[in-house]
């Protein structure tokens, strides 16, 4: 029947035609009058340009050029808006008419069901006694929420929704009213509108509200600005972004009075932005300031203590670098004068690889300036000023052995000049030259288990020498030191240039590292150094100091699960620890987890007086689909006292996500206090720009 119902529609169907488009319907029977109305009945579809519509009958009367449908209508239009209805009259192209007994779907998440629905120019759709939720609706039962209005206009072209006379209702009980309002469809991810509000309550500046309100400035920019109200504060918040053919920018900050610092004026500014300029340079601008040493504490912004606002300008090529950059510092931190840090930090660096042939392996020239500036006009380390600047050569070059021995040889020489002002303790001009040389043998032996397991043991003896001729310099680029097993092996374990380990010296280790069949990974690496001379610029719990340096162990776990643990730590004499730290890492489906341990001894060159002993920990638990829980926090085990604590719980469902968050600050100085923080977020599923997504959706039940 349908077959026979097709054949007559291929005959009759042309005129149904719309400029080089033509519809398909396909139905159980199809007939026609002499007056020309074509009727189409029994699982009826119709396919235009895109859209879908299925009904229990149409009827087409080629004089008005109208459809006469009845239902149950479903109408699916190319951008997965869904129109069902109880019967309608539309025209031909599905762009203009009247559906009764209406419901309109958008993205599958926002429901609104009204008496009539009214199509006009497939653009506008102006709905009548509406009832809008995203919401499952059961039987007679009220949805969690809805907003009942008596019209609603939704314009498909600029994805927004216009409510006139709207009541936002919350389990069929009235809550507020408004007049007007426009909120953005689910399809839309940037619109213009309010964003959704964060109640906040803290010790010192109570319960209080934020309001954030985007502002699209077109394609490419945007602002969102967000007042802070609350019994203490009167706060305004922004931030802009930009995004350009070259790069972007990011600007956020906030301005503030309140009665933490009564007639005072705060605030903080951040920015942050990256170009390519010149064809392949890399241009960079960061800022970091603030007007007082608590404000990002006292709202939240950051717990940074030490600011860095930058300029840099960057290349990287495959045999070059070029990296410029000047820096600002700004200390937070009590006791510590900004212009004594030092403040101004200027580097400057080349860097060109050549590989000759008939030397063989690598030689790579270097060019630098650095410059560090102190406002202070204090003589000694309090204001000395200090530019350097240097150059130098490395050549290095790789054997391997027929035995399976990796060989490798560098050579080093640097000369560099160095200007100090006011610090008498030093030269006012020095010359130095630094040449080093450094000899590493490898012995990788690998053995594989008929269960597919492989086990790798390395041995690795590096022999190093270095000296400097000329004055000693001050140390303003080596003042901390980490001995790990990234330069266990290394030429110096000084991070800049300033200073310079002298003598002779071996370093001895090795690392066994386990490729398990089950997928566990395992890794263990020590070792330790053997010098000629002492080396005065080693603090305490470096692990350096003298000529026999503490042991370093350093080992890794990686399951197959996602949990893995590694950890490092230097071990004296006696095997006691001087540094150690311990991390622990789960990556799952459900849960995860950051967490970490680190043990430091109290060391004054370190500007350390008493040990350290922390746990800092971070971890998200997905307990079903609806509920997620947050921990996190810091416990000064030397101290017996927490420092930090934070938990936030979320809930969401179809139509709603709520998250409630609290948090306990209990470190204090003569800036900042201790602090209790609280805040809640309530958010409407279907209408939040760019927030539809997969969510738990509740089934009615019987």
């Amino acid at each position: 029947m349908r077959a026979l119902a097709l054949l007559v529609l291929m005959l009759v169907w042309p005129s149904l035609s719309f400029g080089q488009t033509a519809a398909t319907l396909v139905a159980d029977t199809v007939t026609v009058s002499r007056a020309g109305t074509l009727t189409a009945s029994g699982n009826v579809e119709v396919f235009y340009e895109g859209t879908r519509l299925s009904a229990a009958s149409i009827g087409y009367d080629q004089a008005t050029d109208r459809l006469t449908i009845v239902g149950p209508i479903f109408i699916q239009t190319a951008d997965g808006t869904i129109f069902t209805a109880d019967r309608g009259s539309l025209d031909p192209r599905l762009e203009n008419g009247l559906l009764q007994g209406a419901r309109l779907v958008l993205d599958r998440q926002l429901q609104l069901a009204a008496n009539q629905i009214d199509r006009v120019d497939g653009r506008y759709t102006q709905l009548s006694q509406v009832a809008a939720t995203s919401c499952t609706v059961c039987g007679t039962q009220a949805p969690l929420w809805d907003i009942r209005a008596r019209r609603v206009v939704h314009d498909q072209t600029e994805q927004q929704l216009y409510f006139e006379d709207a009541v936002f209702r919350v389990r069929g009980m009235p809550i507020f009213w408004v007049p007007r309002m426009r909120l953005p469809d689910p399809n839309l991810t940037r619109a213009t509108g309010l964003l959704i509000p964060e109640f906040r309550s803290t010790d010192q500046l109570g319960v209080g509200v934020k309001l954030p309100y985007f502002i699209r400035l077109g394609d490419s920019r945007d602002l969102v600005i967000a007042p802070y109200l609350a019994p203490r504060t009167r706060t305004l918040e922004a931030r802009y972004r930009q995004a350009y053919l070259n790069g972007d920018l990011a600007v956020s900050g906030a301005i503030t009075g309140d009665d933490i610092l009564p007639g005072k004026t705060r605030g903080y500014l951040f920015a942050d932005a990256q170009f390519t300029v010149w064809g392949d340079y890399t241009l960079g601008l960061n800022i970091e300031t603030t007007s007082d040493r608590g404000y990002l504490l006292d709202y939240g912004y950051s717990d940074k203590d030490r600011l860095d606002s930058a300029v840099s300008l960057v290349r990287i090529t495959g045999t070059s670098l070029f990296a410029g950059d000047v820096t600002f510092y700004q200390t937070l931190r009590d006791g510590e004068d900004t212009d004594e840090l030092p403040p101004l930090v200027g580097e400057l660096r080349y860097e060109k690889h050549l590989y000759p042939s008939g030397l063989g392996g690598e030689v790579t020239l270097l060019a630098e300036i650095d410059s560090h500036y102190r406002a202070s006009d204090t003589d000694g380390d309090a204001g000395r000023d200090v530019t350097r600047l240097g150059t130098g050569a490395i050549w290095r070059h790789d054997w391997t052995s027929r035995s399976g021995i990796l060989a490798s040889v560098e050579g080093e020489v640097a000369l560099d000049y160095t200007r100090t002002w006011q610090d008498t303790a030093f030269a006012t001009d020095t010359l130095r030259a630094t040449p080093s040389v450094l000899a590493t043998f490898r012995w990788p032996l690998a053995r594989a288990m008929r269960t597919g397991t492989v086990h790798v043991i390395e041995p690795v003896v590096a022999l190093g020498w270095s000296d400097v001729y000329g004055d000693a310099i001050a140390n303003e680029d080596s003042t901390r030191v980490e001995f790990d097993e990234g330069n266990l092996f290394a030429l110096s374990r000084f991070p800049g240039e300033d200073v310079t380990e002298t003598g002779a010296r071996v370093a001895l280790g090795a690392t066994w590292s386990r490729m398990g069949a089950e997928g566990l990974v395992s890794r263990l690496t020590f070792g330790r150094i053997l010098s000629q001379t002492e080396t005065a610029a080693f603090s305490e719990s470096s692990g350096l100091q003298g000529t026999l340096s503490h042991w370093l162990l350093a080992g890794k776990l990686a399951f197959p699960t996602g949990f893995s643990i590694d950890g490092r730590s230097l071990l004296n004499g006696a095997l006691s620890p001087t540094k150690s730290e311990l991390r622990l890492a789960w990556d799952g489906d459900r849960i995860d987890l950051a967490a970490s341990y680190v043990w430091l001894q109290a060391d004054l060159d370190e500007d350390r007086d008493d040990s350290v002993s922390e746990w800092t920990f971070d971890a998200d638990y997905v307990v079903n689909d609806r509920w997620t829980v947050g921990l996190n926090g810091r416990y000064d085990v030397a101290a017996e006292q927490a420092a930090r604590a934070g938990v936030t719980v979320g809930w969401q469902n179809e139509c709603v996500t709520v998250e409630l968050s609290a948090s306990r600050r209990y470190t204090s100085s003569t800036t900042v206090q201790p602090s209790t923080d609280f805040g809640l977020s309530v958010g409407l599923n279907g209408f939040s720009a760019g927030r539809s997504g997969a969510v738990p959706t509740r089934h009615c039940r019987n």
